[in-house]
């Protein structure tokens, strides 16, 4: 039966997959490709009585076309004839009226083969060397098959692009075309007509990339032949096609055998997939409920803010955007804007030489540092308007967007990240100085009246009684005294319950003031439980003190207190319990164990959502009342962490602190401590070894390894000027809190940092100590090391 199909569809010397030379098929008759994928035949389209020939599936049980050659020329009747003549395909109608040819260029009398393959191509080779003269994939219809390439051929200069059908009853040339756009860096755009419609983001990458969840691999070629994409299979067995339909609509469509039709995987555009949306510098975004909003760029504001699909623009600050101090602000997960001007610079560029590139360039408004698919990084920078770009939680490529000095320090203040996670825990530093200044002005200004007041509290019971009469909380529970609201009282029975008995797998720490351990009340609050050493140097009427000032100076950057215990011979702090330790936790590798004067990381604790609270301010800055003065005879603090002149001559002031705070900055950039050693200069401390990498221009050598080429340049070099300012030999050269907010918090000039302060090491018997290359000797100082939590 299939030999006498085969004898009435088909002459003898014609076989199922070729066409020779001299050799013809009419309607109704065909070509089958060896595995019986493809055939190529006449067929009419949905309601239609035309005759076009084309070639279609032969496993698909839906006849569906994939190429058609007389798309624009249909035959009337059912009399049309493919021949194969003088090297050429040819179609012909029963009128002799020639409808399509493959218009080969011969020379001389040349026979050739016509083959219809297993992959859909219809190809024409020469008969003797089998050289190919034509091929259909060059020249396709609407749909795009494995391994059939959209692009430019550099010989021959034939451009290859998907067109639509009119409709689905009429195979011409529609208004949609998917082309490979060649203007500034390559990429795919649908057009309607000529105007784009939808865009693909581009490939910054040669060779394939897989995507699992689509099935295929998508490959870019970028050579001296051609410039073209297409997409692979890894399983020949699975049948996809791209289609572009005569609606407008580019979709990915797999067959399901199952349920012989064909399944939709996606299809675009659909809101924000439109080309420009939300017009020059804008993005497009989808809600939850799939409606999309238009938002703008960094620096940028609506061009009208009734229809943010206008755009957006540059804001009027009057800023230069060339040399004037300008940056990037890092957008991430966004489609790559369109690529109409952009360049590709380096295939070998460092996020940080990709910036300072684009940063040199005044014309250059963006740039991006791709992940070249695992072959290092790239560096694709824009010099135009920046159009079509969509939050596309997908993509993983950032957008660094030029924005002007005044844009840039905004959103280094909004940003949630400082070098990384340090750089979220320097500003949150910058944030609470001023509020630890404002304070403990507002506690000596407290100390002052107490003193003037005379007012005198006694110990009763080895209890505090801060009102005159003993106060006792009920039954293991926190509540507020009715008589002294800002502190509670607690029994020891109630602490001792709540530490389990000060077990030491509760113990969180250990001080030169004794132990701190986690509890947790009855009510399920947990506590931080500050237990005093009987060797404490710390006496009754300093820990009144300390208690008294830190219940009246709560503040939502300072560790809060809930009351005391005096009982027995104990003498405790029960503080709100901070889960995620302290701040040199995070930057050091071990943690300091020190309780201080001055501000430092170890005593910047982490909640649950990582908002910092200084703790130990009390102990800090509660010290007897001849202390509260100018200078001091007992130096209390950390080595490393005390200004000079507090260390030598027991003077401080507000510029201790800021001395403290310019070594917190510098070991925050470095991630070291500030007495680390170190092999070149073993004398010196992360100070002096800051200070000779910045006159050396190599301060950037202090980075912390870990955080990569992550950061800002300018904003490093910024924050380590900065904080050789702030620790400069002369307390008169140091800047005041004020103006290191203002430093930090905007773009004015930086003054060169003068001589810092070398802070001894270690200590002698007699206290001796390095400071500006002097030596010192300290004999009417008492200095006193704590070391705590």
């Amino acid at each position: 039966m299939y030999l006498i199909l085969i004898i009435l569809f088909f002459p003898p010397c014609i076989s199922l997959d070729t066409l020779t030379s001299d050799q013809s098929i009419k309607d109704g008759q065909s070509l089958i490709s060896n595995k019986n994928n493809f055939i190529l035949g006449f067929f009419s389209p949905g309601n239609s009585s035309y005759r076009y020939l084309g070639i279609w599936y032969a496993k698909v049980k839906k006849q569906t076309l994939v190429w058609v050659a007389n798309r624009n020329d249909p035959i009337s009747d059912s009399t049309g004839v493919l021949s194969n003549q003088s090297g050429n395909l040819v179609l012909h109608d029963s009128h002799n009226h020639l409808l399509w040819s493959t218009n080969v260029s011969v020379q001389g009398t040349t026979s050739s083969v016509a083959q219809l393959q297993d992959s859909g191509n219809l190809v024409l080779v020469q008969d003797n060397n089998k050289m190919l003269l034509w091929q259909s994939c060059d020249y396709p219809t609407d749909t795009l098959l494995p391994d059939m390439k959209i692009g430019l051929n550099r010989i021959t200069g034939l451009n290859s692009f998907l067109t639509s059908w009119k409709s689905e009853d009429d195979p011409g040339t529609g208004d949609f075309s998917l082309k490979l756009n060649l203007t500034g860096f390559p990429q795919l755009l649908l057009y309607e007509c000529s105007t784009p419609c939808y865009r693909a983001s581009p490939w910054p990458w040669n060779g394939p990339a897989f995507i699992p969840s689509l099935g295929f691999n998508s490959n870019f070629v970028n050579n001296e032949d051609e410039i073209s994409s297409f997409f692979s299979l890894n399983d020949p067995s699975i049948i996809i096609r791209f289609l572009v339909d005569s609606s407008g609509l580019y979709q990915q469509l797999t067959w399901n055998d199952g349920d012989r039709q064909w399944k939709q995987v996606w299809s675009t555009p659909r809101s924000c997939d439109n080309y420009g949306s939300c017009g020059a510098y804008g993005i497009c975004i989808v809600d939850s409920t799939s409606r999309f909003m238009c938002t703008c760029l960094p620096g940028y504001e609506p061009k009208s803010l009734r229809d943010r699909s206008e755009g957006c623009v540059r804001k009027k600050l009057g800023l230069s955007m060339c040399g004037n101090g300008e940056g990037f602000v890092k957008v991430a997960h966004l489609k790559t804007p369109d690529t109409f001007d952009a360049a590709w610079m380096d295939m070998s560029m460092s996020s940080l030489e990709c910036e300072q590139a684009c940063l040199r360039n005044c014309s250059c408004t963006a740039f991006i540092n791709y992940n070249t698919n695992g072959k290092g990084f790239g560096c694709l920078s824009f010099y135009g308007e920046l159009i079509d770009i969509l939050e596309f939680t997908d993509d993983e490529w950032d957008l660094n967007v030029r924005v002007d000095v005044t844009e840039l320090a905004k959103y280094t203040r909004k940003s949630k990240g400082f070098l990384g996670k340090k750089r979220k825990l320097a500003i949150t530093i910058l944030s609470l100085a001023m509020p630890l200044f404002l304070v403990s002005l507002l506690a000596y200004i407290w100390l002052m009246k107490k003193r003037k007041s005379k007012v005198k509290r006694e110990l009763h019971n080895q209890s505090l009684n801060f009102t005159g009469t003993k106060e006792y909380l009920e039954g293991n529970e926190l509540e507020e005294s009715s008589r002294h609201p800002d502190l509670s009282i607690f029994d020891l029975s109630c602490i001792v319950a709540a530490t389990n008995n000060f077990c030491p797998t509760n113990k969180l720490g250990q001080g030169g003031f004794g132990s701190v351990f986690k509890g947790q009340l009855s009510n399920g609050q947990h506590i931080a439980v500050k237990r005093l050493s009987k060797s404490s140097g710390q006496g009754i009427e300093e820990f009144k003190n300390e208690v008294t000032l830190i219940a009246k100076l709560q503040h939502r950057n300072l560790v809060k207190i809930f009351g005391c215990c005096i009982q027995e011979e104990e003498k405790m702090l029960i503080y709100e319990y901070m889960p995620n330790k302290s701040l040199d936790s995070f930057i050091f590798d071990s943690r300091l164990r020190i309780i201080h004067r001055d501000l430092k990381t170890s005593n910047v604790l982490l909640d649950g959502e990582m908002n910092p609270k200084i703790s130990d301010f009390g102990i800090a800055r509660i010290i007897k009342g001849d202390q509260i003065q100018n200078k001091t005879t007992r130096v209390v603090g950390t080595y490393g962490y005390m200004s000079p002149e507090y260390v030598i001559f027991g003077k401080f002031s507000t510029k201790s602190d800021i001395f403290s705070f310019g070594v917190i900055l510098l070991e925050i950039v470095s991630g070291k401590k500030n007495t680390d050693s170190y092999q070149n200069h073993p004398s010196l401390t992360l100070i002096g070894h800051v200070w000779e990498l910045w006159r050396e221009d190599r301060a950037l050598d202090i980075v912390d390894s870990s955080i990569n080429e992550s950061f800002v340049s300018l904003e490093v070099l910024r924050c380590i000027q900065i904080g050789l300012l702030c620790v400069q030999e002369d307390a008169m050269d140091q800047p005041t809190m004020l103006a290191v907010l203002l430093m930090l918090s905007s773009e004015i000039a930086l003054s060169s940092p003068k001589q810092h302060a070398f802070i001894f090491r270690s200590a002698t018997n007699d206290f001796e100590s390095i400071i500006g290359g002097k030596l010192y000797s300290i004999n009417d100082v008492t200095i006193t090391k704590f070391e705590a939590r």
